[in-house]
């Protein structure tokens, strides 16, 4: 799960598993594997950064136990 923001300053968790497609147009657009496209404030750079982070920290966990 990832954290975006719409271009209207609102903020949503989205499920970084469900990213079928990320595009700069300028805005980024991410399309999900439902067909559904969500107008985000952050790059294409920054949501890379933050799906690693995420499945870092998800493998974390599993290997700490």
């Amino acid at each position: 799960m990832i954290k975006v923001t719409r271009l209207n300053g609102t903020e949503l968790v989205i499920n970084s598993d469900l990213i079928e497609t990320m595009e700069q147009t300028p805005d980024t657009v991410i399309t999900l594997t439902n067909g559904h496209r969500l107008v985000v404030k952050e790059s294409v750079d920054e949501l890379i950064n933050r799906v690693v982070q995420f499945r870092q920290a998800c493998l974390q966990q599993v290997l700490s136990r």
